[in-house]
């Protein structure tokens, strides 16, 4: 699959963005994605990639397989995590999943590079605790990255939670090579490099920690993308009522007291109304 042009993915972006903010409006998936279909400029293959995706929708309710049959157009990472995010049994919401797909298109749109793209992609396995197994097998189908770049990732796969994360990525940079010619007086270095010297820096500086150290440092000295994250819910608009609720009853009680210490406590305001003949109350059905 070859690399797609610069406004695919800035329309790729827009699209994901815009379901985003659309979705808490109720709007049925089907007329979003007729809207923004629309909405998307026509020069881009994303319109007819949107028909497929709307046709797919209306016989089996979920976008994932109709993203997978589109394998020339979507990554096979795009599609894993919105198959993540449509599983009953996933814990990817899918609105930090289409965060997700937006920051990836925005970061591929300014000119992605084989390492930032890996690193954003197999932190957002680590931080929503997605399957690293079919994670990093999705990852090494991406278009961006070689035959060097893919057999690494594959090797990943196999070692993570076995090695840390951080040799892993040292052993491969170019600060590693550098210094490994130098004490064997090789002129080539021993395996493909993939990182960077800077890389290979802050990874050797975090060597066995948590890979999120490595990731937070990435992103402060070179600019990496940052994975979005679920925000803390909100619970305010739920306890405001329930206070207002709570002060009613306590006026209530207050008041019940402050009638009984002046004698006037009335029990015949609590009775329910009386038919004509002076019997009981008509029940309720």
């Amino acid at each position: 699959m070859p690399l797609l042009d610069t406004e695919e993915y800035v329309e790729q972006a827009h699209f994901f963005r815009a379901m985003r903010e659309r979705m808490p409006e109720n709007v049925p998936l089907q007329e979003l994605l007729v809207q923004l279909k629309e909405e998307i400029l026509a020069t881009t293959k994303l319109p007819m990639a949107l028909d497929f995706l709307l046709t797919e929708l209306k016989y089996h309710g979920v976008i994932g397989p109709a993203m997978a049959q589109l394998a020339h157009y979507f990554t096979s990472f795009q599609t894993y995590v919105i198959q993540e995010a449509e599983r009953d049994t996933g814990r990817l919401d899918m609105w930090i999943a289409l965060e997700i797909l937006r920051f990836d298109a925005e970061y591929r749109a300014k000119g992605a590079s084989p390492a930032g793209v890996f690193m954003y992609q197999f932190e957002t396995l680590c931080r929503n605790r997605l399957r690293y197994e079919a994670g990093l097998d999705a990852v090494a189908h991406d278009p961006i990255f070689n035959a060097d770049w893919r057999q690494w990732i594959l090797t990943v796969r196999r070692q993570v939670g076995i090695v840390d994360f951080s040799d892993m990525v040292y052993v491969r940079s170019r600060y590693y090579a550098t210094r490994r010619m130098e004490q064997t007086g090789c002129s080539e270095p021993e395996k493909p490099v993939l990182f960077g010297e800077k890389e290979g820096r802050i990874a050797l500086a975090n060597h066995r920690k948590d890979p999120l150290y490595l990731f937070a440092a990435l992103q402060r000295q070179l600019g990496y993308p940052n994975v979005p994250r679920p925000k803390p819910s909100d619970d305010t608009r739920q306890l405001i009522p329930q206070l207002l609720r709570r002060m009613e009853r306590f006026e209530t009680r207050i008041k019940l007291l402050e009638d009984e210490q002046k004698g006037g406590f009335d029990l015949t305001q609590f009775y329910g109304p009386r038919d004509e003949a002076g019997g009981e109350p008509p029940s309720e059905l």
